[in-house]
């Protein structure tokens, strides 16, 4: 079986050879994506968007080293999960300078009424919110390396041996990642899913 040839590995390529064009069309295709990811394991969306810029600016930096052994996407968010786990580290060691720390429940809120105010505020939007919100709820409550893995594998493009690789965990512990993670998500929402009652 031919493998197929990674189109954004090549446009990397053609950053490695100076081209900006090329790393601009990575960082359009990729910007969401990354934010996304970043979001969702930090819960912080000022956070998120200096932080994918900062994974940006080290995917430029590192240029010059690049080397086409795996998919683009995957040394993109190996990146992007290394300066998360230092963030989650630095907030760790420094928990009054994070005010994601202090104010969770609060700063969560207002991003999703600000996205619910463009919906017509239908019983099915309500249910619809509140059970996005039990899911992140749950999603958080995983360990940082299931939850990574849970949030890699919804990027469509990654196969399990690319988040293995992110993840820098053999296969098998991957696979095993992702099945404890979903395995605990379907059991904490089961309530919700099965009643309907919140």
């Amino acid at each position: 079986m031919s493998v197929q040839p990674d189109p954004d590995a090549a446009l990397m390529l053609r950053v490695k050879r100076g081209d900006r064009a090329a790393f601009a069309e990575l960082v359009d295709k990729y910007k969401q994506p990354v934010i996304n990811f970043i979001f969702r394991s930090l819960r912080d969306e000022t956070e998120a968007e200096d932080l994918a810029q900062n994974v940006f600016l080290q995917v430029y930096k590192s240029r010059s080293r690049y080397k086409q052994t795996a998919k683009f996407s995957t040394f993109l968010f190996t990146i992007a999960r290394n300066l998360c786990l230092n963030e989650l580290r630095r907030r760790s060691r420094h928990p009054a300078e994070s005010l994601e720390e202090t104010h969770t429940d609060n700063e969560d809120q207002p991003a999703r009424q600000i996205e619910d105010k463009t919906q017509i505020a239908a019983p099915e939007n309500v249910l619809h919110s509140e059970l996005a919100d039990k899911i992140e709820e749950a999603l958080n409550e995983l360990p940082e390396n299931q939850r990574s893995a849970i949030l890699l594998c919804r990027q469509d493009d990654l196969s399990y041996e690319q988040i293995a690789k992110i993840l820098q965990t053999s296969l098998s512990a991957t696979k095993s990642l992702i099945h404890r993670g979903r395995e605990t998500l379907k059991e904490k929402l089961k309530p919700y899913l099965k009643s309907g009652d919140w």
